[in-house]
Protein backbone atom coordinates (compact mmCIF):
# COMPACT_ATOMS: atom_id res chain seq x y z
CA UNK A 1 0.00 0.00 0.00
CA UNK A 2 1.31 3.51 -0.51
CA UNK A 3 1.13 6.75 1.00
CA UNK A 4 -2.00 7.50 -0.98
CA UNK A 5 -4.59 5.86 0.99
CA UNK A 6 -8.09 6.76 -0.13
CA UNK A 7 -10.45 4.37 0.25
CA UNK A 8 -10.65 2.79 3.91
CA UNK A 9 -13.25 -0.02 4.54
CA UNK A 10 -14.34 -0.27 8.28
CA UNK A 11 -16.46 -3.45 9.21
CA UNK A 12 -18.47 -2.78 12.13
CA UNK A 13 -20.86 -0.36 12.40
CA UNK A 14 -20.50 0.26 16.41
CA UNK A 15 -18.85 3.32 18.48
CA UNK A 16 -15.98 2.46 17.42
CA UNK A 17 -16.20 1.73 13.92
CA UNK A 18 -17.99 5.19 13.61
CA UNK A 19 -15.79 7.17 15.30
CA UNK A 20 -12.99 5.76 13.17
CA UNK A 21 -15.18 6.88 10.14
CA UNK A 22 -15.83 10.17 11.31
CA UNK A 23 -11.67 11.13 11.42
CA UNK A 24 -11.16 9.18 8.57
CA UNK A 25 -13.80 11.10 6.74
CA UNK A 26 -12.82 14.20 8.53
CA UNK A 27 -9.42 13.59 6.99
CA UNK A 28 -10.10 13.94 3.73
CA UNK A 29 -10.19 9.88 2.76
CA UNK A 30 -13.01 7.96 1.09
CA UNK A 31 -14.71 5.81 3.88
CA UNK A 32 -17.27 2.73 3.76
CA UNK A 33 -18.96 1.21 6.67
CA UNK A 34 -19.96 -2.66 6.31
CA UNK A 35 -22.22 -3.70 8.82
CA UNK A 36 -23.87 -6.52 9.04
CA UNK A 37 -27.33 -5.02 10.60
CA UNK A 38 -29.90 -2.94 8.67
CA UNK A 39 -28.56 0.00 10.79
CA UNK A 40 -25.83 1.15 12.66
CA UNK A 41 -24.85 1.57 16.36
CA UNK A 42 -27.65 -0.59 17.73
CA UNK A 43 -25.95 -1.53 20.95
CA UNK A 44 -25.40 1.74 21.56
CA UNK A 45 -29.57 2.47 21.48
CA UNK A 46 -29.76 -0.37 23.33
CA UNK A 47 -27.14 1.56 25.94
CA UNK A 48 -29.14 4.53 26.20
CA UNK A 49 -32.15 2.88 27.48
CA UNK A 50 -30.08 3.16 31.18
CA UNK A 51 -29.36 6.60 30.44
CA UNK A 52 -26.26 6.55 27.77
CA UNK A 53 -23.39 6.32 30.32
CA UNK A 54 -21.02 7.77 28.20
CA UNK A 55 -17.73 8.15 30.14
CA UNK A 56 -16.87 9.22 34.08
CA UNK A 57 -15.87 12.36 36.02
CA UNK A 58 -13.06 11.20 38.09
CA UNK A 59 -9.48 11.92 37.66
CA UNK A 60 -7.65 10.15 35.10
CA UNK A 61 -5.71 8.56 37.04
CA UNK A 62 -8.12 6.90 38.91
CA UNK A 63 -10.10 6.07 35.89
CA UNK A 64 -7.56 4.61 34.21
CA UNK A 65 -6.79 2.01 36.93
CA UNK A 66 -10.25 0.53 35.76
CA UNK A 67 -9.15 -1.38 32.65
CA UNK A 68 -6.66 -3.86 34.79
CA UNK A 69 -4.54 -5.45 33.36
CA UNK A 70 -5.09 -4.25 29.98
CA UNK A 71 -3.93 -0.63 31.02
CA UNK A 72 -0.63 -0.30 29.34
CA UNK A 73 -2.01 -1.01 26.23
CA UNK A 74 -5.19 1.33 26.51
CA UNK A 75 -3.57 4.52 28.73
CA UNK A 76 -1.86 6.52 26.00
CA UNK A 77 -5.03 6.11 23.58
CA UNK A 78 -7.70 7.14 26.52
CA UNK A 79 -5.14 9.56 27.24
CA UNK A 80 -5.24 10.84 23.70
CA UNK A 81 -8.66 10.67 23.43
CA UNK A 82 -9.97 11.73 27.22
CA UNK A 83 -13.27 11.66 28.61
CA UNK A 84 -13.47 15.95 28.63
CA UNK A 85 -12.73 14.94 25.27
CA UNK A 86 -15.55 12.77 24.69
CA UNK A 87 -17.92 15.26 25.90
CA UNK A 88 -16.94 17.73 24.04
CA UNK A 89 -17.57 15.91 21.16
CA UNK A 90 -20.95 14.56 21.84
CA UNK A 91 -21.86 18.71 22.51
CA UNK A 92 -20.60 19.36 19.24
CA UNK A 93 -23.52 17.38 18.01
CA UNK A 94 -25.55 19.36 20.07
CA UNK A 95 -25.92 16.79 22.76
CA UNK A 96 -24.87 19.06 26.25
CA UNK A 97 -24.04 16.35 29.10
CA UNK A 98 -24.25 16.36 32.83
CA UNK A 99 -22.42 15.13 35.40
CA UNK A 100 -24.70 12.65 37.90
CA UNK A 101 -24.52 11.91 41.13
CA UNK A 102 -22.48 8.76 40.71
CA UNK A 103 -19.83 10.93 39.04
CA UNK A 104 -20.96 9.14 35.92
CA UNK A 105 -21.15 11.53 32.50
CA UNK A 106 -24.48 11.07 30.51
CA UNK A 107 -26.48 13.24 27.77
CA UNK A 108 -28.69 15.73 29.32
CA UNK A 109 -31.39 14.32 27.17
CA UNK A 110 -30.28 10.93 28.88
CA UNK A 111 -31.07 8.61 26.07
CA UNK A 112 -29.20 8.06 22.77
CA UNK A 113 -31.13 7.96 19.78
CA UNK A 114 -30.58 12.23 19.37
CA UNK A 115 -27.02 11.47 19.65
CA UNK A 116 -27.07 9.00 17.04
CA UNK A 117 -28.94 11.42 14.77
CA UNK A 118 -26.89 13.74 15.06
CA UNK A 119 -23.49 11.87 14.37
CA UNK A 120 -24.89 10.09 11.48
CA UNK A 121 -25.82 13.29 9.86
CA UNK A 122 -22.53 14.66 10.32
CA UNK A 123 -21.25 11.53 8.66
CA UNK A 124 -23.60 11.74 5.93
CA UNK A 125 -21.77 15.13 5.34
CA UNK A 126 -18.50 14.57 5.53
CA UNK A 127 -19.40 11.74 2.69
CA UNK A 128 -19.10 8.74 5.04
CA UNK A 129 -21.08 5.64 3.29
CA UNK A 130 -22.47 2.66 4.60
CA UNK A 131 -23.27 -0.91 3.19
CA UNK A 132 -25.46 -2.42 5.36
CA UNK A 133 -27.37 -6.31 5.54
CA UNK A 134 -23.43 -7.18 4.96
CA UNK A 135 -21.90 -9.50 6.92
CA UNK A 136 -18.30 -9.97 6.41
CA UNK A 137 -16.56 -13.23 5.34
CA UNK A 138 -13.22 -12.58 6.15
CA UNK A 139 -10.76 -12.47 2.88
CA UNK A 140 -10.25 -13.64 -0.27
CA UNK A 141 -7.39 -15.75 -1.43
CA UNK A 142 -6.02 -12.22 -3.48
CA UNK A 143 -6.88 -10.64 0.24
CA UNK A 144 -9.94 -8.58 -1.28
CA UNK A 145 -12.82 -8.72 1.72
CA UNK A 146 -15.69 -10.56 1.15
CA UNK A 147 -18.94 -9.91 2.42
CA UNK A 148 -22.33 -11.58 1.62
CA UNK A 149 -24.66 -8.97 0.45
CA UNK A 150 -28.67 -8.32 1.25
CA UNK A 151 -29.79 -10.59 -1.26
CA UNK A 152 -27.32 -13.41 -0.52
CA UNK A 153 -24.92 -12.25 -3.41
CA UNK A 154 -20.90 -12.59 -2.43
CA UNK A 155 -19.57 -8.99 -2.26
CA UNK A 156 -16.20 -8.06 -2.24
CA UNK A 157 -13.94 -4.84 -1.53
CA UNK A 158 -10.77 -3.84 -2.21
CA UNK A 159 -9.66 -0.92 0.18
CA UNK A 160 -5.93 0.37 0.83
CA UNK A 161 -7.01 0.08 4.66
CA UNK A 162 -9.15 -1.67 6.72
CA UNK A 163 -10.37 -1.24 10.66
CA UNK A 164 -12.17 -4.17 11.81
CA UNK A 165 -14.68 -2.89 14.76
CA UNK A 166 -16.73 -5.88 14.87
CA UNK A 167 -17.33 -5.86 19.00
CA UNK A 168 -17.26 -9.02 21.26
CA UNK A 169 -19.97 -11.58 21.47
CA UNK A 170 -22.50 -10.11 23.67
CA UNK A 171 -26.13 -9.22 22.94
CA UNK A 172 -25.46 -11.24 19.38
CA UNK A 173 -28.71 -9.99 17.99
CA UNK A 174 -27.78 -6.50 17.93
CA UNK A 175 -24.72 -7.17 15.66
CA UNK A 176 -21.57 -8.76 17.25
CA UNK A 177 -22.09 -12.66 17.64
CA UNK A 178 -18.14 -12.93 17.76
CA UNK A 179 -18.20 -14.82 14.27
CA UNK A 180 -14.98 -12.84 13.38
CA UNK A 181 -12.96 -15.02 15.87
CA UNK A 182 -12.78 -17.94 12.54
CA UNK A 183 -11.69 -15.36 10.33
CA UNK A 184 -8.61 -14.51 12.61
CA UNK A 185 -7.66 -17.27 14.07
CA UNK A 186 -7.35 -18.60 10.51
CA UNK A 187 -4.98 -16.45 9.48
CA UNK A 188 -3.11 -17.37 12.76
CA UNK A 189 -3.83 -14.37 14.86
CA UNK A 190 -3.92 -15.07 18.54
CA UNK A 191 -7.41 -14.43 19.53
CA UNK A 192 -7.99 -14.80 23.74
CA UNK A 193 -11.17 -16.68 24.04
CA UNK A 194 -14.49 -14.75 24.41
CA UNK A 195 -15.93 -14.58 28.13
CA UNK A 196 -18.74 -12.60 29.60
CA UNK A 197 -18.17 -9.25 31.58
CA UNK A 198 -20.15 -7.20 33.46
CA UNK A 199 -22.24 -10.07 33.66
CA UNK A 200 -24.76 -11.72 36.73
CA UNK A 201 -24.21 -14.69 38.35
CA UNK A 202 -25.62 -17.29 39.56
CA UNK A 203 -26.82 -18.76 43.07
CA UNK A 204 -29.29 -21.87 43.68
CA UNK A 205 -32.06 -20.25 45.54
CA UNK A 206 -34.62 -21.83 47.32
CA UNK A 207 -38.12 -21.88 45.52
CA UNK A 208 -39.73 -19.49 48.10
CA UNK A 209 -37.29 -16.44 47.79
CA UNK A 210 -36.92 -16.83 44.19
CA UNK A 211 -40.64 -17.05 43.70
CA UNK A 212 -41.21 -14.34 46.28
CA UNK A 213 -38.27 -11.57 45.72
CA UNK A 214 -37.27 -12.21 42.03
CA UNK A 215 -37.09 -8.50 40.47
CA UNK A 216 -36.20 -7.34 44.16
CA UNK A 217 -33.43 -4.68 44.12
CA UNK A 218 -31.00 -4.78 47.06
CA UNK A 219 -29.95 -0.98 47.73
CA UNK A 220 -27.35 0.61 49.14
CA UNK A 221 -24.90 -2.88 49.62
CA UNK A 222 -21.04 -3.16 49.47
CA UNK A 223 -20.00 -6.96 47.93
CA UNK A 224 -16.18 -7.49 48.86
CA UNK A 225 -14.17 -10.37 47.02
CA UNK A 226 -10.45 -11.16 47.08
CA UNK A 227 -9.98 -8.26 49.21
CA UNK A 228 -11.71 -5.68 46.68
CA UNK A 229 -15.04 -3.77 47.95
CA UNK A 230 -17.52 -2.42 45.78
CA UNK A 231 -20.72 -0.49 46.63
CA UNK A 232 -23.59 -0.49 44.43
CA UNK A 233 -27.12 -2.06 44.25
CA UNK A 234 -27.98 -5.60 43.03
CA UNK A 235 -31.04 -7.13 41.56
CA UNK A 236 -32.28 -10.57 43.03
CA UNK A 237 -32.86 -12.64 39.43
CA UNK A 238 -34.78 -15.83 39.04
CA UNK A 239 -31.37 -18.11 39.24
CA UNK A 240 -28.89 -15.21 40.90
CA UNK A 241 -27.90 -11.79 41.26
CA UNK A 242 -27.63 -8.99 38.98
CA UNK A 243 -26.71 -5.10 39.14
CA UNK A 244 -23.75 -2.75 39.51
CA UNK A 245 -22.18 -3.74 42.63
CA UNK A 246 -22.24 -7.71 40.86
CA UNK A 247 -20.41 -5.85 37.62
CA UNK A 248 -17.59 -3.86 39.03
CA UNK A 249 -15.92 -7.02 40.49
CA UNK A 250 -17.26 -9.45 37.69
CA UNK A 251 -13.87 -9.99 36.16
CA UNK A 252 -12.44 -11.79 39.24
CA UNK A 253 -15.56 -13.21 40.42
CA UNK A 254 -16.19 -14.89 36.65
CA UNK A 255 -12.61 -16.27 36.92
CA UNK A 256 -12.99 -17.72 40.24
CA UNK A 257 -15.84 -19.43 39.52
CA UNK A 258 -14.27 -20.40 36.12
CA UNK A 259 -11.28 -22.27 37.79
CA UNK A 260 -12.76 -23.11 41.18
CA UNK A 261 -16.43 -24.11 39.89
CA UNK A 262 -17.77 -21.49 42.94
CA UNK A 263 -17.20 -18.28 44.62
CA UNK A 264 -18.51 -16.88 47.77
CA UNK A 265 -17.96 -13.26 47.96
CA UNK A 266 -19.40 -11.57 51.12
CA UNK A 267 -22.01 -8.93 50.92
CA UNK A 268 -22.50 -6.06 53.64
CA UNK A 269 -26.43 -5.04 53.87
CA UNK A 270 -25.71 -2.21 56.00
CA UNK A 271 -22.51 -0.56 54.95
CA UNK A 272 -23.11 2.77 56.20
CA UNK A 273 -23.36 1.92 59.61
CA UNK A 274 -20.25 0.29 61.53
CA UNK A 275 -20.64 -3.46 62.66
CA UNK A 276 -20.19 -2.26 66.87
CA UNK A 277 -22.99 0.44 65.90
CA UNK A 278 -25.15 -2.64 64.66
CA UNK A 279 -24.28 -4.54 67.34
CA UNK A 280 -25.41 -2.26 70.06
CA UNK A 281 -28.46 -1.68 67.99
CA UNK A 282 -29.35 -5.35 68.29
CA UNK A 283 -28.86 -5.87 71.53
CA UNK A 284 -31.45 -3.97 72.65
CA UNK A 285 -34.68 -5.84 73.75
CA UNK A 286 -36.86 -7.15 71.42
CA UNK A 287 -39.74 -6.61 73.60
CA UNK A 288 -41.85 -8.95 72.27
CA UNK A 289 -41.47 -7.95 68.34
CA UNK A 290 -41.46 -10.64 66.01
CA UNK A 291 -37.63 -11.06 64.47
CA UNK A 292 -38.89 -9.32 60.93
CA UNK A 293 -39.92 -6.49 62.99
CA UNK A 294 -36.79 -6.32 65.08
CA UNK A 295 -34.40 -6.59 62.29
CA UNK A 296 -36.42 -3.54 60.08
CA UNK A 297 -36.22 -1.30 62.94
CA UNK A 298 -32.96 -2.09 64.71
CA UNK A 299 -31.17 -2.92 61.65
CA UNK A 300 -32.96 -0.83 59.20
CA UNK A 301 -33.11 -3.48 56.79
CA UNK A 302 -35.32 -4.36 53.59
CA UNK A 303 -38.20 -7.28 53.56
CA UNK A 304 -35.32 -8.63 50.45
CA UNK A 305 -32.52 -7.93 52.53
CA UNK A 306 -34.16 -10.07 55.52
CA UNK A 307 -35.33 -12.62 53.79
CA UNK A 308 -31.55 -12.97 52.49
CA UNK A 309 -30.48 -13.42 55.76
CA UNK A 310 -32.97 -16.23 56.32
CA UNK A 311 -31.56 -17.63 53.04
CA UNK A 312 -28.00 -18.08 53.43
CA UNK A 313 -28.48 -18.73 57.87
CA UNK A 314 -31.95 -19.96 58.24
CA UNK A 315 -31.37 -20.03 62.37
CA UNK A 316 -30.75 -16.55 62.60
CA UNK A 317 -27.87 -16.05 65.52
CA UNK A 318 -29.30 -14.58 68.58
CA UNK A 319 -25.88 -13.02 69.58
CA UNK A 320 -26.06 -9.36 68.59
CA UNK A 321 -22.18 -9.53 68.05
CA UNK A 322 -23.07 -12.35 65.49
CA UNK A 323 -25.88 -11.43 64.13
CA UNK A 324 -24.10 -7.88 63.39
CA UNK A 325 -21.70 -10.12 61.71
CA UNK A 326 -24.07 -11.85 59.92
CA UNK A 327 -25.36 -8.48 58.33
CA UNK A 328 -22.21 -6.98 57.43
CA UNK A 329 -20.42 -9.71 56.07
CA UNK A 330 -23.45 -12.33 54.26
CA UNK A 331 -21.34 -15.10 52.69
CA UNK A 332 -23.40 -15.99 49.43
CA UNK A 333 -22.31 -19.09 47.26
CA UNK A 334 -21.90 -17.91 43.82
CA UNK A 335 -22.44 -21.44 41.53
CA UNK A 336 -22.11 -19.83 37.69
CA UNK A 337 -22.27 -17.20 35.41
CA UNK A 338 -24.65 -15.96 33.11
CA UNK A 339 -23.51 -16.99 29.51
CA UNK A 340 -21.86 -14.19 27.06
CA UNK A 341 -24.73 -13.59 24.95
CA UNK A 342 -26.19 -12.13 27.82
CA UNK A 343 -23.89 -10.68 29.47
CA UNK A 344 -23.12 -6.47 28.80
CA UNK A 345 -19.85 -7.24 27.78
CA UNK A 346 -16.98 -9.49 26.27
CA UNK A 347 -13.73 -9.92 27.86
CA UNK A 348 -11.26 -11.57 25.99
CA UNK A 349 -10.75 -10.47 22.30
CA UNK A 350 -7.57 -10.05 19.60
CA UNK A 351 -4.33 -10.26 21.57
CA UNK A 352 -2.93 -6.86 21.52
CA UNK A 353 0.43 -9.06 21.36
CA UNK A 354 -0.81 -9.26 17.89
CA UNK A 355 -1.39 -5.21 16.75
CA UNK A 356 1.33 -2.93 16.48
CA UNK A 357 1.29 0.80 18.14
CA UNK A 358 -1.08 2.01 15.66
CA UNK A 359 -3.12 -0.97 16.14
CA UNK A 360 -2.44 -2.84 13.09
CA UNK A 361 -1.88 -6.53 12.74
CA UNK A 362 1.11 -7.64 12.62
CA UNK A 363 0.43 -10.38 10.26
CA UNK A 364 -1.88 -8.42 8.41
CA UNK A 365 -0.59 -4.87 7.03
CA UNK A 366 -2.95 -2.44 6.49
CA UNK A 367 -5.67 -4.55 8.95
CA UNK A 368 -6.26 -2.27 11.59
CA UNK A 369 -8.59 -3.06 14.81
CA UNK A 370 -10.30 -1.23 17.65
CA UNK A 371 -13.40 -1.72 19.81
CA UNK A 372 -14.52 -4.65 22.11
CA UNK A 373 -13.33 -6.91 19.77
CA UNK A 374 -9.40 -6.22 21.12
CA UNK A 375 -8.83 -8.10 24.46
CA UNK A 376 -9.24 -5.65 27.35
CA UNK A 377 -12.36 -5.21 30.10
CA UNK A 378 -13.93 -2.80 32.34
CA UNK A 379 -16.43 -2.48 34.75
CA UNK A 380 -19.76 -0.46 33.97
CA UNK A 381 -19.46 3.21 35.01
CA UNK A 382 -18.69 4.93 31.63
CA UNK A 383 -14.99 3.13 30.87
CA UNK A 384 -16.71 0.43 27.86
CA UNK A 385 -17.94 3.46 25.89
CA UNK A 386 -15.12 5.61 26.66
CA UNK A 387 -12.59 2.58 25.55
CA UNK A 388 -14.33 1.91 22.47
CA UNK A 389 -14.59 5.52 21.21
CA UNK A 390 -10.46 6.08 22.17
CA UNK A 391 -9.24 3.14 20.05
CA UNK A 392 -11.90 4.41 16.98
CA UNK A 393 -10.33 7.20 16.85
CA UNK A 394 -6.65 5.62 17.65
CA UNK A 395 -7.06 2.97 14.64
CA UNK A 396 -7.87 5.65 12.71
CA UNK A 397 -4.97 7.99 13.45
CA UNK A 398 -3.30 4.53 13.13
CA UNK A 399 -4.22 4.42 9.10
CA UNK A 400 -3.12 7.95 8.87
CA UNK A 401 0.23 7.51 10.61
CA UNK A 402 0.87 4.70 7.24
CA UNK A 403 0.47 7.37 5.01
CA UNK A 404 1.63 10.87 5.89
CA UNK A 405 -0.57 13.47 3.86
CA UNK A 406 -3.29 11.63 4.23
CA UNK A 407 -3.76 14.07 7.56
CA UNK A 408 -4.51 17.20 5.59
CA UNK A 409 -8.18 18.04 5.53
CA UNK A 410 -10.64 19.33 3.14
CA UNK A 411 -11.63 22.99 3.54
CA UNK A 412 -14.71 23.22 5.99
CA UNK A 413 -14.96 19.48 7.13
CA UNK A 414 -15.94 18.47 10.53
CA UNK A 415 -13.15 16.98 12.66
CA UNK A 416 -13.31 16.03 16.29
CA UNK A 417 -10.42 17.60 16.86
CA UNK A 418 -11.29 20.50 15.89
CA UNK A 419 -14.83 20.59 17.90
CA UNK A 420 -12.38 19.00 21.06
CA UNK A 421 -10.27 21.42 23.24
CA UNK A 422 -7.17 22.30 21.32
CA UNK A 423 -4.90 19.30 24.07
CA UNK A 424 -6.81 16.21 22.59
CA UNK A 425 -5.47 17.86 18.54
CA UNK A 426 -1.90 17.82 20.07
CA UNK A 427 -2.47 14.15 21.61
CA UNK A 428 -3.87 12.77 18.66
CA UNK A 429 -1.25 13.84 16.64
CA UNK A 430 1.33 12.52 18.88
CA UNK A 431 0.02 9.25 19.35
CA UNK A 432 0.07 9.42 15.13
CA UNK A 433 3.69 10.22 14.82
CA UNK A 434 5.01 8.18 17.76
CA UNK A 435 5.08 5.18 19.30
CA UNK A 436 3.79 5.38 22.67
Amino acid sequence: MTAAIRFVAIVGGGPAGLMAAEVLAAAGLTVTVYDRMPSVGRKLLLAGRGGLNLTHSEPLERFLDRYGEALPHLEHRIAAFRPEDLRAWAESLGQETFVGSSGRVFPTAFKASPLLRAWLARLDRLGVRFALRHRWQGWHQEGRLQFVGPAGEPVTATPAATILALGGASWPRLGSDGSWVEALSGRGVAVSPLRPANMGVTVAWSEFFRSRFEGEPLKRVALTFAGTTRRGEAVVTRDGLEGGVIYALSASLRDAILRDGAATPTLDLRPDVTADALARRLGAARAGRSASTFLRKSAGLSPVAMALLREVSPALPREADALAGLVKALPLTLTGVKPVERAISTAGGLSFAELDWRLMLRKMPGVFAAGEMLDWEAPTGGYLLQATFATGVAAAHGVMARAPGAERRRPGALTIARRAPPAALTRARALATCHP
